[in-house]
This record gives structure tokens, C-alpha cells and sequence, in this order.
């Protein structure tokens, strides 16, 4: 049975990591894989998790795919774990794909950023009231890659079934305006993992999701209960350790000139090293080079390093 609204609160008041998809040489998902990545990370102690995220490249998957995705994802866990599972593209389709989920007993929707070349924002919170109609589920708006008003963000917020705002605009500034505009009771979502959590802690967020946290939980549970705790200098350290495979994430990559372009790769050889697992990506996306995947080792072996120095 899916959560309540107000457990969907109390979840996002936490670290949520992504489940990321494993594909094998063929492009194939592996879905036990996924189910293992899911029952060690609970067994670390995660609680809530993202699935058919961005993270899992959601736009390389067919909407079968994600329905499938998200119904192993529910089955690995148990009933106190929360799933949420993105939602995105044209009204048709996001309305097909949330009564899916529904049938699945997805936790939340996670609406994905819009991927429209031209947005109106009294459009776009109408795409929003569209998918509130079509279920009784809760919806997380994830907020990025466009630059909205205060105005929109406080409107997002008064919207019946949200109840949660994944905000991940490299702007605090606006952050604090939209939590200071917004309803009291929507939960504010780190959308830019660890590297932004203890700057967006004081500016109104109450969780964040992963990076580095997505293959090495511990880390996200410690700095979540830092900030919890206002022990600034502990979160700061946490958030520090984070930095280098974070800034790894954000690199282009050989022949290309797009940052990010290797975030997703990166994180899956984390999960590798970590004892998870990664497996494969599909195009658009492109696997490490060998000398990318002997940095991305020489990196985790430090943060492994600082790991066993503050929290083991």
C-alpha cells in the first residue's frame, strides 16, 4: 500500500538516492540488479529512494521500461521504504505513465523538469494541475533547467497534491524567496545533492538527494544528521569529502564540450567500486574512457579514505 501525503513529507525530510539502471552489453535492463542496489541501500539505512530518475536515465527509457523499472523497484522494498518514480513528457503521456504507477503503488511522482524548448509558467502550472487531477498520489516537482520566477515557485507550492519542491537551480537566493512565498507545509529537496545541502539547509531545504550518497549512503545520513543537529563544521567536513568526486561528475569528458556529459557513468562506477552495481549506460550517454575510470578510482579510494576517518 502506497504512503500518505504526510508520509511522503516525513520521507523527503531525508536523503533520497537514486536508483540508477543497470543495462547489460546487449542494452537490456538488468532488473535484479536494481532490486540488489535497492535492498543494500535500505539495508543502509536509506529510506526513500528515486526511481525512473534522471539519474536512472528516464529519457533513454520507453514508458514500458519505466513502469517495469518502477515495479521492481517497489517489490524489492519493504512497505516503510518510500518510491518515488519520474513522470515526465507531454500531458497524454505523464497521465498514462501516473496510472501506471498508481497501479504499482508508486509512493510520489517525481514530475520531471520540463524538456520543452518553450515554457510559459502559467502553462506550466497548468500541466501540473492536469497531473494533480489524474491521481491521488502526491507530486514532487523537480525544478530545473529553466530559471522561473518567485511568483511560479510560491503558485507551485499552493497546488492541492504537491508535497515537495525538488529545487535544483543554482540560486539560494531564490530558493529562500520561494520557501519564504510558499505554502508552510511543502518540503523544500536539495535537488543538487551533497556539494549544496549546508547552504540550502539555512535557506529552507529539509532534505536532500544524492551524489556521492548514491553509492556511499553513509555519508548522506551523516551529513543529513549534522545539519539536523546544526553542527556546522561535521556537515561542512561531510559536504567536503563529496567535493572531488562531485566536481568528477561535472566534467565533459573527451570530444565534447557539455558539462555533466560524464555524471551519470561516474556514479555508476561508484556503485561498481562500492560493491553495488552499475552496469552499462545507454546512448546518448557514454561509458568512461580507461583513463577517466582510473581517476574516478583514484578519487573514490580517497573519499574511502576520509569515509573511514570521520564515520567509520
Amino acid at each position: 500500500m502506497s504512503h500518505t501525503a504526510g508520509q511522503v513529507k516525513d520521507h523527503l525530510r531525508g536523503v533520497a538516492v537514486g536508483l540508477l539502471t543497470p543495462f547489460d552489453d546487449d542494452g537490456a535492463i538488468e532488473h535484479p540488479k536494481i532490486a540488489e542496489n535497492a535492498e543494500d541501500l535500505y539495508g543502509s539505512g536509506i529510506r526513500t529512494f528515486l526511481a525512473t530518475a534522471n539519474i536512472s536515465e528516464y529519457h533513454s527509457l520507453s514508458q514500458r521500461e519505466r513502469i517495469d523499472v518502477a515495479a521492481t523497484s517497489v517489490e524489492a522494498l519493504p512497505d516503510d521504504a518510500c518510491v518515488l518514480a519520474g513522470v515526465g513528457g507531454s500531458t497524454k503521456d505523464s497521465i498514462e505513465l501516473i496510472e501506471a504507477y498508481d497501479d504499482i503503488d508508486v509512493d510520489a511522482m517525481m514530475i520531471m523538469p520540463p524538456d520543452h524548448t518553450y515554457i510559459h509558467e502559467r502553462a506550466l502550472l497548468d500541466y501540473y494541475r492536469e497531473l494533480d487531477a489524474a491521481t491521488e498520489t502526491p507530486l514532487v516537482p523537480y525544478v530545473r533547467g529553466f530559471d522561473p520566477s518567485v511568483e511560479y515557485l510560491k503558485d507551485l507550492t499552493y497546488i492541492d497534491g504537491i508535497v515537495g519542491i525538488k529545487y535544483a537551480l543554482k540560486d539560494p537566493i531564490k530558493l529562500g524567496e520561494g520557501v519564504a512565498a510558499g505554502a508552510d507545509d511543502v518540503v523544500w529537496v536539495d535537488g543538487l545533492a551533497e556539494p549544496f545541502a549546508v547552504s540550502y539547509w539555512a535557506e529552507g531545504i529539509e532534505g536532500f538527494s544524492a551524489g556521492v550518497s548514491n553509492f556511499r549512503p553513509e555519508i548522506g545520513l551523516e551529513l543529513f544528521d549534522a545539519l539536523t543537529e546544526e553542527n556546522w563544521q561535521r556537515a561542512r567536513e561531510l559536504r567536503n569529502i563529496c567535493m572531488p568526486y562531485q566536481k568528477l561528475r561535472d566534467e565533459t569528458g573527451q570530444d565534447n564540450t557539455i558539462p555533466g556529459a560524464v555524471s551519470v557513468s561516474v556514479v555508476k562506477k561508484g556503485l561498481e567500486l562500492a560493491g553495488l552495481h552499475g552496469g552499462n549506460v545507454r546512448s546518448p550517454i557514454r561509458p568512461l574512457e580507461p583513463e577517466e575510470e582510473e581517476r574516478a578510482e583514484e578519487i573514490y579510494a580517497t573519499l574511502d579514505d576520509n569515509i573511514e576517518r570521520l564515520i567509520n
